[in-house]
């Protein structure tokens, strides 16, 4: 077995110097170290897989079993009584019945009979007062049980009541805490959307900046349109003007046509010989008279 590994553990824990002076085993205080923290990654495993709704029913169900023994030994001990209740009357019929034999037995004058009979009788009666004696335990044992029961199935009937409360606010807490969490976008379904929305509107301001750009060179001319629908920069020129002229045109025959009459009419030709003559090129040459 390499040893590398093992000194480097315990270089890296404090050990390999307590070693080599002899004053600690070799991995013992490694060994307990790792078994501190897998105990620790344990118990943080199982905090985190534990449901308190399940915790709670699963110790109601235990507490009902309980009860459900309880209850059973309850029933064996009223029956153990009841059976020597069933033989306490056997035994005081037959000393009865002993006892009217011996009556009979000296009223015939056979006294040896009678003296059997009382002795049986006798017998009987020292049996008697042992089974009276456990019945009483038996009895002093089953009113026991009883209360114990009873004191039991009080508690188990608060601690369900208790449990149903218990689980009702944690899962009001518990559905209070998604919603605040959905809220405030901080759970990971929410995380996950408002990334996905973030990447969303990313792209789309991308492309809508790479369009803008696209549409900026084609109108300035540094890139051509292989389709030939865009326009050069004089013909949108000539497009604008044209387009305000139609405008003063539009509005010219509007105001004629609320004023009504020729006037409107004149004053809408008019406007149109001057947006002609604006229209004329401005570079006319001009001749001075000499």
């Amino acid at each position: 077995m390499d040893a590398g590994p093992v000194l480097w553990v315990l270089s890296q824990t404090g050990e390999l110097e307590s070693v080599r002076r002899g004053r600690a085993k070799p991995m013992s205080g490694v060994m307990k170290r790792m078994g501190m923290i897998f105990r620790a990654k344990a118990n943080k495993a199982l905090d985190r897989a534990e449901d308190p709704r399940e915790t709670l029913d699963y110790s109601y169900q235990k507490q009902l079993e309980l009860l459900q023994k309880v209850r059973r030994g309850v029933a064996d001990v009223a029956t153990s009584r009841k059976r020597l209740e069933l033989q306490l009357n056997q035994l005081q019929t037959q000393s009865t019945k002993l006892e009217d034999q011996g009556r009979k037995a000296l009223a015939l004058g056979r006294e040896d009979l009678a003296r059997e009979a009382l002795s049986r009788r006798a017998a009987l009666q020292q049996q008697v007062t042992d089974l009276e004696t456990q019945h009483a335990t038996l009895q002093g044992e089953e009113e026991k049980l009883t209360l114990a029961a009873q004191r039991l199935q009080a508690k188990v009937d608060a601690f369900r009541t208790k449990k149903e409360t218990i689980k009702a606010t944690y899962t009001a807490a518990q559905a209070q805490t998604r919603i605040g969490e959905a809220f405030t976008g901080i759970s990971e379904e929410m995380g996950d959307v408002g990334l996905a929305i973030q990447r969303a509107e990313d792209k789309t301001a991308q492309l809508q900046a790479r369009a803008g750009a696209i549409d900026e060179l084609l109108a300035s001319g540094a890139l051509d349109d292989p389709t030939g629908m865009a326009k050069d920069d004089i013909q949108a020129e000539l497009d604008r003007l044209s387009g305000g002229t139609d405008v003063e045109l539009e509005l010219q025959r509007m105001k004629a046509e609320l004023a009504g009459g020729t006037g409107g009419q004149q004053a809408i030709e008019g406007g149109k010989d001057e947006s002609q003559a604006q229209q004329q090129p401005q570079d006319t040459p001009r001749f001075d008279k000499q």
